[in-house]
């Protein structure tokens, strides 16, 4: 017996690995989280490498769900297919891992832990947390990764959260039967989706410190693709979330700071704009009043804003959904019968 290294302990849940190009990592990375799990979904996104034909004959069909697309659909997609997938065979808890083996196997007990324990509904990895820990992100991520880091909290509401691209998430299915799967971003943008949905449905998330672990493979998100697509999908994020929770769900001191202070922002801005413009253009300084009829709007705008943004920090949401809806559906045996592949499948 190997007391210096004992086998893990196997967890409860299971896991969803979408694969696409990833040939010389995907028959690693499933070795190493196969036995700390109950059942293991690897969907092959229409991988030209055919990456998970390695997997063939080399794991136990009882605890391996091997999944294809006919076409290709993106992480996102190919993560719907297994959470779908998940939801079925009546899974507790899901995993998101990705096919590069950027994630260690090894962080999943803390990454799962605050949903096992009831405290949470989704989990996700956070490199920010500790400065020790980012000596693996290349320079350009940490960056593109801050700035996103802000303007997800913005979008989604959860303030408290960062490293919202991170792909090593939990979820439970209280919350996962609740999300509008059909509409969710089918690629890149996956994550920062999953938290605005999440969001609206007022799960309780949390971060689980990890540290960045990167090799030599290159990533196929493009600086020129996020700076054209995503700044569009978190302005729409942060409008819809607004109308949700704050117009239609509720109407409250947020809503009121918000719908008073944009209009005073926007006239004071507007008006002085085209007061300043006036003055430079006639030679004749502006009034002092004038200038103050353009001052006071934008100050009281900007406070009133301030004030939302604080009240929008404090509503967060703190009951976990598993908690407030009662028992889950317990998971299949892991000895059960699984497949090993679907008929190609498209998640439209």
């Amino acid at each position: 017996m190997n007391i210096a290294n004992p086998r893990p302990a196997v967890l409860p849940v299971a896991v969803v690995i979408p694969c696409y190009r990833a040939r010389a990592t995907i028959r690693a990375v499933v070795a190493g989280v196969i036995g700390r799990v109950a059942q293991v979904y690897v969907v092959d996104d229409a991988c030209p490498e055919e990456s998970a034909a390695t997997l063939a004959g080399r794991f136990s069909p009882a605890r391996l769900t091997v999944l294809r697309h006919a076409q290709n659909q993106g992480v996102g997609g190919a993560t719907i297919t297994g959470y779908r997938q998940a939801l079925a065979d009546g899974h507790a808890v899901v995993v998101k891992m990705d096919a590069d083996g950027q994630m260690d196997p090894a962080e999943l007990p803390a990454l799962v832990g605050p949903i096992l324990a009831g405290e949470a509904d989704y989990t996700k990895g956070n490199r920010f947390f500790d400065l020790g820990l980012l000596g693996g992100m290349p320079r350009t991520r940490l960056f593109g990764n801050a700035c996103l880091s802000f303007v997800n909290k913005l979008s989604s509401g959860y303030w408290e959260a960062m490293d919202p691209t991170n792909g090593y998430t939990a979820i439970h299915r209280a919350a996962l039967a609740r999300l509008p799967l059909d509409r969710l971003a089918r690629r890149y943008f996956f994550e920062s989706d999953m938290l605005f949905r999440l969001g609206t449905i007022r799960a309780v998330v949390r971060d689980v410190p990890m540290a960045a672990r990167y090799g030599g493979e290159v990533s196929s998100l493009r600086i020129g693709r996020v700076l054209a697509d995503f700044p569009r999908r978190y302005l729409a994020c942060l409008l819809k979330r607004f109308f949700y929770l704050y117009l239609l769900r509720d109407c409250n001191v947020g809503s009121l700071n918000t719908l008073l202070g944009l209009p005073m922002l926007g006239f004071g801005v507007g008006f002085g704009a085209l007061h300043w413009w006036r003055s430079v253009a006639s030679g004749i300084p502006a009034a002092t009043g004038t200038v103050m009829l353009a001052v006071l709007p934008i100050i009281l705008g900007v406070q009133l804003l301030l004030q939302a943004a604080a009240f929008d920090v404090a509503n967060r949401c703190t009951a976990p959904l598993q908690r407030l809806l009662g028992p889950h559906r317990p998971a299949a045996p892991a000895s059960a019968p699984r497949r090993t592949a679907l008929a190609p499948l498209d998640a439209g």
